[in-house]
This record gives structure tokens, sequence and C-alpha cells, in this order.
């Protein structure tokens, strides 16, 4: 039997959200924003709604009934519905191509988590107010140059997502979950609020709500649907891992719907919280990644509170690293403990510890080994250290292709009635139909498109 067969969730309501806070994560706080700014505000919106309609749902319903079908971890979840379907066993590929991939991707961003850390501490004592762009950029090129500081903050935001895994589903991911997750929305509500009476607050709605289809672009489009994809935070198998712990009496649609819903009114709050203050302070909306890091500080540093403020934002924004952070790590955790059948301390011990040596390599891309590119021989890697080189083959090339794979499998390998059974709905239904059409056709050509497009950029 597998040694994570006896975790279950204890209601539908503690899976929803921690399957929220898996997908609320930085990029709905973090990427969002910049994101939308960079695509024009309302028609990147626009085209991000459909996105998160017709691909990041149907794969994340995908998802959630492979785990909940095998009852195990990704890999052997994988097997055991191909087993079922008379499928190839060669499915199960996926299953260990997400599981190695969550090892690199929380390497990398248990970095960036590290860094909310950071400035959490920046904002409240005030050492960035008062500061120029120019001077922002140097303070946090100095925040990552400094080996002692990064491997601390690294350490401590690793350290204590590996704390809460420890404790089990029940009591560590769910009973964190029902804590954070709440407190994040009313933390983002509250600086909506904020934002309304203090900032430019119908320029930001306007900017964010108003299309302008002539900025509708093949890129921006793109744009979009890889914004939705890795923001419901599926293609990394994290949730499939989630789906095992599924009761049979969930209606896996239905929570789907939420929970995708829940993660896009955050995202939406997200710029309605930070565009406000950009407009309201004659910032550059689309600032790129430095937005948060290097734009919104200089905002902070010129308003009443501004400290206090800064430093609730990046709280914010490190609860939200934190709920997704424990989603990545489950994958590998659940498949430790059905191969090796350890316990389930042992299992995330071992992922954390590989983990932390893994990432390392991260924490020193920008001081100690900022000189170092481990693929500089080729060409195409040129100049990309190894912080850079775990972002790249984990966004532009694991989750696209596992993402696809899962809804090829799911779309032809396993039967229409085992999947109108998972989701209990009829095979004729214009919904069922609907969904199945996205998994098999829509989903896999916009991801292999978006592929093309993240390796070619």
């Amino acid at each position: 039997m597998p040694a994570n067969s006896q975790q279950k969730w204890s209601s539908n309501w503690g899976f929803m959200l921690a399957a929220m806070g898996s997908a609320v994560g930085l990029a709905n706080i973090w990427r969002f924003p910049y994101a939308a700014g960079e695509g024009g505000g309302g028609a990147f919106v626009l085209v991000y709604l459909a996105a998160v309609a017709t691909v990041a749902l149907p794969l994340l319903i995908a998802e959630l009934l492979v785990g909940r079908r095998g009852q195990a971890s990704p890999p052997n979840a994988i097997a055991a519905v191909a087993k079922e379907a008379g499928a190839s066993r060669r499915w199960i590929g996926m299953g260990y191509g997400g599981s190695i991939a969550a090892f690199l991707i929380l390497a990398f961003y248990c970095v960036v988590g590290g860094w909310t850390l950071i400035y959490i501490q920046k904002m409240l004592s005030g050492s960035l107010s008062g500061l120029s762009g120019e001077q922002l950029g140097q303070a946090f090129d100095q925040v990552n140059a400094d080996p002692i500081v990064m491997l601390l903050a690294y350490t401590a935001f690793l350290g204590v997502t590996v704390f809460i895994s420890s404790k089990g589903i029940q009591g560590g991911v769910e009973r964190t979950v029902k804590v954070l997750m709440p407190g994040l929305f009313v933390m983002l509500l509250g600086m909506v609020v904020y934002s309304a009476i203090n900032g430019a607050f119908i320029q930001a709605l306007t900017f964010l709500f108003t299309p302008d289809f002539s900025k509708i672009t093949p890129s921006i489009v793109l744009d979009a649907f890889g914004q939705a994809f890795f923001s419901v935070s599926v293609g990394y198998t994290n949730l499939m891992a989630y789906g095992a712990y599924l009761n049979r009496d969930v209606n896996i649609p239905r929570s789907c719907m939420v929970i995708v819903g829940a993660d896009t009114l955050v995202a939406l709050l997200a710029g309605m919280a930070i565009f406000p203050i950009i407009f309201a302070h004659g910032l550059e909306p689309g600032g790129g990644p430095g937005l948060v890091f290097m734009t919104l500080p200089i905002a902070f540093g010129e308003i009443n509170g501004g400290a206090l403020i800064g430093g609730a934002f990046f709280l914010l924004l490190s609860f939200a690293a934190l709920t997704s952070a424990l989603s990545m790590l489950e994958a590998p955790v659940a498949w430790l403990g059905d191969l090796f059948n350890w316990s389930r301390k042992r299992s995330v011990l071992i992922v954390g510890t590989t983990v932390w040596l893994l990432g390392l390599l991260c924490v020193f891309s920008f001081s100690l080994l900022s000189d170092v590119y481990p693929l500089g021989m080729f060409d195409y890697f040129a100049g990309k250290t190894f912080f850079d080189l775990y972002d790249f083959i984990t966004t532009r090339i694991a989750a696209p292709v596992i993402g696809t794979c899962i809804a090829l499998f799911v779309g032809w390998a396993i039967s229409r009635s085992v999947t109108a059974e998972e989701l209990s709905a009829s095979g004729e239904s214009i919904v069922f139909k609907l969904w199945l059409y996205s998994v098999r056709f829509l989903v896999p050509v916009v991801l292999s498109l978006l592929c093309y497009s993240l390796l070619s950029a």
C-alpha cells in the first residue's frame, strides 16, 4: 500500500484552500501586474480571462482527475490510471518529470521567497524610504550580492516550508492554508481599499478593464495564455498530488471553478492594489519583474505610513509564496514516500535537504557564482547563471511539455466513461464535450505554441 494512501483532506473546503494556495502565488501578485502593464492593461486582461477558462481550468480538472483516480503520488497515480485504461506505462514519465522539476522549481522559488522576507524588514525599517529608482535598483543588487543575507533568507523560507509540510496534509498544509489564505485575502482587500483612497484608482480601473483591441497582438495573446497557465500552477503535477487526497464525494469541476475563480480574483485585486499607487506617483506600469522590488518601494517611500504599507505588502507576497511552495513540495514528497515506503517526516526531510543543496547554486548565482555559466559553451545558454537555468528549464520546457502530456493522456488514453465518472458528468452533456475537446485539442496546441514561443524568445 502506498505510504501516502492514508493522507486525506479533512474537508472539501480545506482542499480548496490548499489548491487556491497552490494557484495563488508570486505569479498572481508579482508577475500579473507587470505582465498586464507590459501587455497594455485591458487588452491583456481580456485575453487572460479567456485563457483561464479555455486552458488553465480544463487542465486543472485533468490533473485532479488523475490524482484522485490513481490515489497515489503522481508517478504511481499515472501508472495506475494507465494500467486501468490499457495504455502504455510510458506515460509515467510525465509523473517523474513533474516530481523532478519540483526540486528545481523550489530551489529558485525559495530564493524569491527569501527576497520577500528581506524586503519585509527593509520596508518596516524605513531603509528604502526616499530612494530613487536607480538607488533602489542598487539596493536590490546589494541584497543579492551578499551571500550571507541571501543564504539566511533562503534557508528561513525553505525551513518554514519543510516544517509545515512535515506535519502532514491535515496537521500541516491544511491547517496552515486555513490561516494564510483568509489572511492573504483580507490583506489584499485592505491594500485595494488603501489604493482606492490614496491612489489614482479610476485611472487604474480604466487601464485594467478598458480593452484597447488594437493592442491585442500574437505576442500579447501568448503572454496572456502563459500567465494564465503559470498562474493556476498547472503542468507540474503538484495539484495531481493534492488530488490523490480527495474524497470520492468531491465534485472536481465545481471545486476547480471556485479555485480558478479565486486565483483570477487575486490577480485582478493585485492589479487594483498596485496600479493606483503606480499611476499616482507617475511610475511605469510596465516596469517588468522589477515592478515589485524596485518600483513599488519608490511609491511606498512617498506616502504616509508607506513603511507599514510596504511591509504589509511584502508580508502578503511571502504568504502567497509560502502556500505555493507547500504544493510544489508535495509531489516529490509523495513520490519518495510511495517509492521507499518512508514516513512523511523522513520524505519531507530528504526532499527539503536536496532542494536546499540544489538551491545553493541559485543563492550564490548573484554573488560567488555570478560569473559561472554552466552551459555557457552553448550560444543558446550564454549568460545564464544557475538561477536562470533552473527558471528556464522548469518554466519554458518542463511545465508546458508536462502540461501537454497530461492533456493528451486524459483526453486520449483514458476512456470517456472513466473521465465522465470521475467528473460526475454525463458523457453526452455539452459541458463535458467542451472540456474533452479542450484537453484533446486546444490545450496541447496552445501549450505547444507557448513552449515554442518561450524557447525562441
